[in-house]
């Protein structure tokens, strides 16, 4: 009642100014963490750059792919040419007195078949010099795009994946961590009191430097020996504290290595602390009996997230990319550009910016934001082709953002190259050109009816180019939105702007909430097919797991391969099973396959099983040697339980070839993990179409009227679009007073409607008088028995005698002080009598119907 009865009192005060303004003047139909540091790699001297080479010219086309692609962007950001020159480490591969030796050393730590396996990915992925810090994922996408552009890939114009065959490991043996609410889960109780010791001062929620994860959630009060294993703050901090956690190996665990290794805000000594820690995890470990899963169960051999074949932005065109953000860190205050075109336009974070599991940022009221000298990369190289595309991989945080930055390469407010932006449910392109002004007006916008933007995971494109202009792309189909201003040139552009992303430069204005997977920048306008092979080779941190099958139907390399991902923080999604043989000669058959489960760590997983009724075979007719058999077309999330490093995942079967037995037989899984926060409010408000509807149905004023659908058209995308009433902005207030405000304009203007529903009011008389002298204040007017009537009226046919809605008596201090005030002069009124009167009405009618009374659900 008290946060409804506020949403009334603010939505009436906003209703009644609105009215108010509309009856004065304005025509209806116009109403349109401190601590020890952690240890980091020697960072190399500045690189040698090529530009100066005077050696030997390539001897062939392949040595001459080998300096453009590899060598000459090498010894321009890595710095490996200050060990591996000439007459340094071996292998010399960063020579740069022959470009052909080089070429031969480089040949000896460079695997042509598959780029992300060569010596020199896998050297720098752990950690060897990598020039980007701790960023190792950064340094590791570089290097394999830096041979990838060497070796080939010059005709699909993207990465490739081969797959590569795990090590066959049995499931099981597996120490899994009780569900929250259960009481083996105060086992953590020693190990939260110590880091609530150690670690509240920043990962606990109230605290003033508060980081997420939230492990020392609640804290102890003081002089208590004990805190509650039941509480939500212990179950918040067990739960974040999970993936933190290893049962099976408690040394390998992220907290004992977070001290031990990384020096992280160690409390005494970091060896000592990381023991001592390590042995509370032992402990906890050693009360927890390892699961056996049954021998007599058919289940495949176990993988992990991390065991499976990399597939992330595989078969992706990047062919003119000059600009790339996969937000692989996790970590940091840095998004490294991993295009391997320099100079690198690394992102820096600020504010309200946080990393995402599965690679990923959200963006809260912050921004990622590069220097202004890096930017100048984008000036350099789009400009000297004429023509760009924008690519991103986004989720809106909502639909009702108005005015929001997404990417942008601007100067202010007011001055821009490029902007792709949200306008509620519109994607917006602004682009700077000769065809239009310094801000990239006229924007192109997506068709208003078509909704393309939505609070979902969107692949979108925005493409430009000096005939068509500007094209938008949103899952892989071209919007049609035409772009009328057309093509040009952008001999206007100017090379002091910086590139952001979530807000303007400074982020201060055009604020953007949501989460970023991906930006690409390319110096090319995509076409079609090269923006639908991007939509399909998706977004994130993919894998494609094999599990090994072939001890079940005796057939060479056989594997059930899975693309999987980290969805997000708290799940995995699998999806698109097939069969598949890695031995190329190798054919099925006839294998029957029926109740495919996936478990993870030992137990089947308690939800997610969308596979639990699948009944099909595998045929030699629907096998492919090249690409496998699909079993299913559908995908299913799985929760995180350990985290990506160590969940456990493998297939049970009811039934496997010959093998038959039933998968539920064994130990279930652990329970969803609660989720703590707010309570959600048991009230909401109506949605749009909601809204429109319920006008209709209290006014009786068809929705196909003219002015009602023309306003409601101008309104759509501004009323709620969400039920969730802490999402209810002065925006939507205002939309919503637009339409009650039309809907009773037709109402009183039609004398047939306001006869059925105002009956015995009359239209040209007066509604309120003044009861003393002089009219200081709304308590000095009196409603007569006409103004009465229309507020008993408004109540009984808006709002209703139900017990959680006004009464009579609150409609009239609300309503009847607003006609008061309208028909009297001394308050800034009109006296009322005859078109006055009706325009008052229209105002009482239009204030009530826009109420919370009419809104709240």
């Amino acid at each position: 009642m008290k946060i409804k009865n506020q949403m009334l009192a603010l939505a009436n005060l906003s209703v009644v100014r609105f009215a108010a303004i509309a009856v004065l003047g304005l025509s209806l139909a116009g109403c349109g963490g401190s601590g020890a540091d952690t240890e980091a790699n020697p960072v190399p001297p500045p690189p040698t750059s090529g530009g100066n080479y005077g050696g030997p010219l390539p001897a062939t086309p392949e040595v001459q792919a080998f300096r453009t692609g590899f060598w000459e962007p090498a010894l321009k950001e890595a710095g490996c040419d200050s060990c591996h020159n000439a007459g340094g480490q071996a292998p010399t591969f960063l020579r740069t007195d022959d470009v052909n030796m080089a070429f031969q050393q480089a040949n000896t730590v460079v695997n042509q078949q598959n780029p992300s396996q060569s010596r020199l990915v896998t050297k720098v992925a752990s950690g060897h010099n990598c020039w980007k810090g701790n960023d190792l994922a950064a340094c590791e996408s570089i290097m394999t795009r830096w041979i990838t552009n060497w070796v080939g890939a010059a005709d699909s114009g993207g990465r490739q994946i081969q797959l590569q065959e795990p090590a066959p490991v049995d499931p099981g043996s597996r120490r899994r961590f009780p569900g929250p609410n259960e009481p083996e889960a105060a086992l953590f109780e020693d190990i939260y009191k110590k880091l609530d010791l150690w670690c509240s001062g920043c990962h606990q929620a109230n605290s003033a430097t508060a980081q997420s994860p939230y492990f020392a959630a609640g804290g102890l009060p003081e002089n208590t020996a004990r805190v509650e294993p039941t509480s939500d703050a212990f179950k918040q901090a067990y739960i974040a504290s999970i993936p933190k956690m290893n049962l099976d190996d408690p040394a390998a665990s992220r907290f004992v290595v977070r001290l031990r290794n990384e020096k992280h805000n160690c409390f005494n000594d970091c060896e000592a602390d990381a023991t001592e820690l390590q042995a509370l995890i032992q402990a906890m470990a050693d009360d927890i009996d390892p699961i056996d899963i049954p021998a007599e169960q058919v289940v495949s051999k176990a993988v992990t997230l991390y065991n499976g074949t990399l597939a992330s932005g595989g078969n992706r065109y990047e062919n003119n990319l000059i600009a790339l953000y996969e937000f692989k860190a996790g970590q940091g205050l840095i998004a490294a550009d991993t295009s391997g075109v320099a100079p690198a336009a690394d992102l820096t974070l600020f504010g309200d910016v946080s990393w995402v599991g599965g690679y990923g940022i959200n963006i809260r009221g912050g921004r990622a934001q590069a220097s202004t000298t890096t930017s100048r990369k984008f000036h350099q190289l789009i400009t000297a082709t004429g023509e760009y595309s924008i690519e991103a991989w986004v989720v809106p945080g909502n639909v009702t953002q108005e005015d929001a930055r997404i990417v942008s390469y601007s100067g202010s407010a007011m001055t821009r190259n490029f902007t792709l932006g949200q306008q509620l449910y519109n994607y917006e392109f602004f682009a700077r050109s000769s065809a239009t002004d310094a801000n990239g007006e006229t924007m192109l916008s997506t068709d208003d009816d078509a909704e393309r933007l939505q609070a979902a995971l969107q692949h979108v494109v925005m493409t430009f180019d000096p005939i068509n202009g500007r094209r938008i792309y949103v899952n892989g189909e071209f919007t049609g939105d035409v772009d009328g201003a057309g093509g040009g040139t952008l001999d206007s552009w100017d090379n002091s702007f910086a590139f952001v992303l979530g807000s303007e430069v400074g982020g201060t204005v055009g604020k953007w909430q949501g989460v970023v997977r991906l930006v690409a920048i390319h110096n090319r306008a995509l076409n079609l097919a090269q923006v639908q092979q991007n939509f399909q080779a998706g977004v994130g941190q993919k894998f494609f797991l094999l599990f090994g099958i072939s001890h079940i139907i005796d057939v060479p390399r056989s594997y059930i391969v899975f693309e999987a991902e980290q969805y997000d923080s708290a799940s995995y999604l699998f999806h698109r099973p097939k069969y598949f043989s890695l031995d190329a000669q190798a054919m099925p058959g006839n294998i029957p396959l029926k109740g495919m489960r996936i478990g993870v760590n030992g137990a089947e997983a308690v939800v997610g099983q969308a596979y639990r009724l699948l009944d099909t075979a595998i045929t030699n007719d629907l096998y492919s040697p090249a690409t496998g058999q699909l079993l299913s077309s559908v995908g299913t999330i799985i929760p995180v339980e350990q985290g990506p490093e160590f969940d456990e995942f493998f297939l049970c079967f009811d039934q496997l070839g010959t093998e038959l037995h039933p998968c539920a037989a064994f130990t279930p899984g652990v329970p969803p993990a609660p989720v703590f926060g707010d309570n959600a409010s048991d009230i909401g408000v109506k949605l749009f179409d909601a809204i429109n509807a319920t006008m209709t149905a209290i006014t009786g004023v068809s929705p196909n009227n003219e002015k009602v659908k023309a306003t409601y058209a101008s309104v759509r995308q501004s009323l709620p679009a969400v039920h969730d009433i802490n999402g209810y902005l002065s925006s939507h207030q205002t939309s919503v007073a637009q339409l009650a405000l039309q809907y009773c304009s037709v109402l009183v203007d039609d004398t047939t409607l306001r006869g059925q529903f105002f009956g015995g009011v009359d239209f040209a008389g007066q509604l309120a008088t003044p009861n003393t002298t002089p009219v200081t204040t709304t308590a000095d007017v009196d409603l007569v028995a006409n103004g009465t009537a229309v507020v008993n009226i408004l109540h009984d046919k808006m709002v209703g005698n139900v017990q959680t809605q006004p009464d009579v008596a609150g409609l009239t201090t609300d309503v009847g002080n607003l006609i008061k005030t309208l028909c009297t002069p001394a308050l800034g009124g009109q006296t009322c009598g005859g078109n006055r009167t009706r325009d008052v009405i229209k105002a009482a009618c239009g204030a009530t119907l826009g109420s919370a009374a009419t809104l709240v659900q």
